[in-house]
């Protein structure tokens, strides 16, 4: 491999992974190396249709940049972590989640390698401190879950040890789109919609437990992962936009929405049930979230961010439909 001109995509078998890959194909980049861990969960599937030069299983790559036995890369986009938030092995997450972002951001400013790494919404909680990407809102943030405050951890050494203007992390808020099938229970409401609906011919959504809101009136940023990954890339080619960086839309939308996109992208009228919430879930359920963007925009990002309604009817009409 030709480590000086060598992109690495750590979790590139994974949802957002992939997707850099296929973009970063689509510009003609084709001198990649893909780090995962496939397992059995069929994630390789993402795999085809992708060009990479190699392929290394993440152990493998830890060990080499912990021990300095490979050259400095072009740039690391650090995809790769356990993204369930229902995971309770804290010692896992802390090591797969903080610990290893640590150890390869600090290979990276040793190497002057370019690092671009997958923080969190889920750093903001319950949204009561709001949603800002201000560095001086970070250490106020409070997650709910330790998926949450893995990530929280590293952006907070990050923002301590004063690295933050040399890296990038992006605090991905409700992505979906084509290559999340092996999520298993993370994957989006978009991708769970389609397949009750196939089945049922219904959408079940939680009911409300706040008088605020009706029942599906609860509200997400939603951003389409094509959008996601254009803005990982914009990250990582522009030394400008260094920090952390939210990845939504700006614009909140119902649970109600979403599920109306998904019946008229399938040509349905809409049939919503509303379900009672698991009681482990009702302290640590987000009613409200969206992105604050104008740090983002003020770091040279100008495109606009897919409509829900055209996310939705492009992921279904285009991928889920015919998979």
């Amino acid at each position: 491999m030709d480590w000086k001109s060598l992109t690495v995509v750590t979790g590139g078998a994974g949802f957002i992974g992939r997707n850099l890959v296929a973009e970063l194909n689509r510009r003609g980049e084709k001198n990649i190396l893909v780090v995962d861990d496939l397992g059995s969960d069929e994630r390789w599937k993402n795999l085809r249709g992708l060009e990479f030069e190699d392929i290394w299983p993440s152990g493998r790559f830890r060990e080499a940049f912990r021990c300095d036995q490979v050259p400095a890369a072009k740039i690391v986009y650090h995809m790769g972590a356990c993204s369930s938030t229902t995971e309770t092995n804290a010692n896992y997450l802390l090591d797969n989640n903080y610990q290893y972002t640590r150890e390869l951001c600090e290979w990276c400013l040793r190497r002057e390698v370019r690092f671009v790494y997958a923080s969190s919404a889920a750093t903001y909680g319950d949204g009561s401190q709001g949603y800002s990407d201000a560095d001086e809102a970070t250490p106020t943030l409070v997650p709910l879950n330790m998926y949450g405050m893995s990530k929280q951890l590293f952006d907070l050494w990050a923002l301590r040890h004063g690295v933050l203007g040399r890296i990038a992390g992006l605090k991905y808020f409700n992505v979906y789109g084509p290559g999340e099938d092996h999520k298993g229970d993370m994957r989006s409401v978009v991708h769970k919609a389609y397949g009750q609906i196939r089945e049922t011919g219904v959408v079940k959504l939680f009911k409300s437990y706040r008088q605020a809101y009706k029942n599906g009136e609860q509200v997400r940023d939603f951003v389409f992962v094509q959008d996601a990954a254009a803005v990982t890339l914009f990250c990582g080619e522009n030394h400008r936009a260094s920090g952390l960086f939210n990845c939504g839309t700006g614009r909140a939308r119902s649970w109600n929405d979403l599920a109306q996109a998904v019946f008229a992208a399938m040509g349905l009228e809409p049939r919503i049930e509303y379900i009672d919430m698991p009681p482990a879930l009702q302290g640590k359920y987000q009613y409200f979230t969206q992105a604050e963007m104008g740090k983002l925009r003020a770091a040279g990002y100008d495109r606009p961010f897919t409509a829900l309604e055209d996310g939705i009817r492009a992921y279904v009409q285009g991928y889920l439909a015919k998979n």
